[in-house]
């Protein structure tokens, strides 16, 4: 109830000065802090020289970010860019066979790369993964799969392996863990789906052509083997109408992405400024909120970036690859929060949605969702920090669904149904509220520290209350009634849309 319920214009239009203001003004402080921190000496390592000419450093604190844009720039652009050629080529001279091309590329490139060793250590796991599949059991896949990947990130399991890695740059911490566990989850896919296969298993070739497809080998994202065998198996490739022009227009939008946030490490310093704990104690309550919030925003811009990229190198090798993630500024709800989507897609597949069917049993639910972080436990590497932030949000998904269940019993129900729609509406995105501060706040554990995570939140919820707390959720209520208002256009779209082809 309440989702396609409509809000008289200007009560709209009030929430979305209320946000701005907020933003503007949070962004204010920010900007303040920022200025007046730029030359202490606790942010010398995250703060360096940037434009001169302004008279602003950059914040070079995110090492990933400052890895892709200086360091490993050359690399991917040359490495991608060879592959969009060598593929255009194979696509207009052996589009049948274009997937053992992909495959001999790859192959090529990370040997290239990494060296023989490295490829041996892949390939030898592959082939652990596929003789495993051979039995066509699914517990057995699962068991063998986990083993593989807690041999990369429990030590000294993952040291000994990296071991045998000869040589030494920059990147290769980075390359070599990236392949190995993207590699572990791309051979489990194939396993588990091997054992689906009514007759025989695919073969070794299939694994090697799906693994070694060079733009999702070492940072994925991960695309479940059955989308791909089928993908790559079609030989009348065909673009979709203004397919070439969406494929543009994506690739400006990265472009543009990648200059707005190198102008934002100037001016904005979000990145560096929760290191120094002293220093961020001084923040107001809304600047501190909006330094945390910003975090999770840029943590999706950047996932964004790197996805996006990849998968317009994807859709141009005529595949439909896993989405970006879903804006952190359009959730509120627990179970649409994930930053790697080919990650999450897998995870639902295997695990979330074959445990917790249709998510209507709690302790299905409960059990679907232990499962599924313990295994994203493993994924992102056992630490205390990754424990903490499993457990709060396994909790804050299963919160979810014990309040839904709760508000369905009849005398809730009933209540609802004698409310308007707009009515429902407004109470739901109250509690919407709610839980978005709780992704936030969940969520900042991982981006940035445990001691960060409890300042702010003792901020806001204990020194801050009431006129801050109530404040910041009452800003937050607005800016949920706003997505709200989103997720009402695009469901009348649809509709609109499905009795168009029923008419057709």
């Amino acid at each position: 109830m309440g989702v396609k319920a409509m809000l008289p214009s200007y009560e709209l239009g009030f929430y979305a000065l209320v946000v701005t203001c907020a933003v503007l003004y949070s962004g204010s402080g920010i900007f303040e802090a920022s200025r007046d921190s730029m030359n202490r000496k606790a942010f010398r390592d995250g703060i360096k020289p940037g434009w001169h000419y302004f008279g602003r450093k950059m914040d070079v604190a995110d090492f990933e970010w400052v890895m892709w844009f200086t360091s490993f720039r050359n690399i991917i652009i040359f490495a991608l860019s060879g592959h969009v050629l060598f593929g255009k080529i194979c696509s207009m001279t052996v589009p049948q066979h274009r997937a053992v091309m992909y495959m001999i590329y790859g192959l090529l490139a990370v040997l290239g790369s990494m060296g023989l060793l490295y490829l041996m250590i892949i390939l030898s796991h592959c082939l652990l993964l596929y003789s495993v599949a051979l039995a066509k059991q699914k517990w057995l896949c699962y068991v063998a799969g986990l083993c593989c990947l807690a041999s990369f990130k429990v030590e000294p399991f993952g040291s000994w392996q990296s071991g045998f890695v000869t040589g030494a740059f920059d990147l290769q911490d980075v390359l070599f863990y990236g392949g190995c566990t993207f590699t572990i989850m791309r051979c489990m896919s194939f396993a588990l789906e091997s054992c689906e296969k009514e007759e025989g298993i695919y073969s070794i070739f299939d694994l090697l052509k799906y693994n070694f497809y060079l733009p999702f080998f070492f940072f994925g994202p991960v695309m479940t083997f059955d989308q791909f065998h089928a993908q790559v198996s079609t030989r009348e490739l065909r673009r979709k109408e203004d397919e070439m022009k969406s494929i543009r227009v994506n690739a400006l939008l990265h472009v543009g992405a990648i200059v707005a946030v190198d102008i934002f490490f100037h001016f904005f310093y979000i990145l560096t400024l929760p290191s120094d704990l002293k220093f961020v104690t001084r923040l107001s309550d809304w600047s501190l909120a909006g330094l945390a919030y910003s975090n999770l925003v840029y943590d999706w811009v950047k996932a964004a970036v790197m996805f996006g990229v990849i998968n317009t190198i994807a859709r141009l090798d005529h595949l439909d690859p896993p989405q970006p993630p879903k804006c952190i500024t359009m959730l509120y709800i627990f179970a649409e929060t994930h930053f790697d989507r080919g990650i999450n897609d897998w995870l639902c597949k295997y695990v979330y949605d074959h445990i917790g069917e249709n998510h209507d049993n709690i302790l299905k639910e409960l059990v679907a969702s232990i499962t599924t972080f313990a295994i994203t436990t493993l994924w992102l590497g056992p630490c205390q920090l990754v424990y903490i932030w499993s457990l709060v949000n396994c909790f804050g998904l299963n919160f979810e669904l014990w309040v839904q269940k709760f508000f369905q019993l009849g005398p809730f129900a009933k209540l609802e149904a004698k409310l308007s729609g707009a009515m429902s509406r407004r109470i739901r995105a109250a509690f919407g509220a709610v839980n978005f501060w709780a992704i936030v706040l969940y969520n900042i554990l991982a981006l940035n520290s445990l001691e960060f995570a409890l300042l702010v939140t003792k901020r806001l919820l204990v020194v801050g209350f009431p006129v801050s707390t109530l404040s910041i959720w009452f800003i937050t209520y607005c800016g949920v009634q706003l997505i709200k208002e989103r997720e009402r256009i695009l469901a009348l779209q649809e509709e609109q849309k499905g009795d168009k082809a029923k008419v057709e």
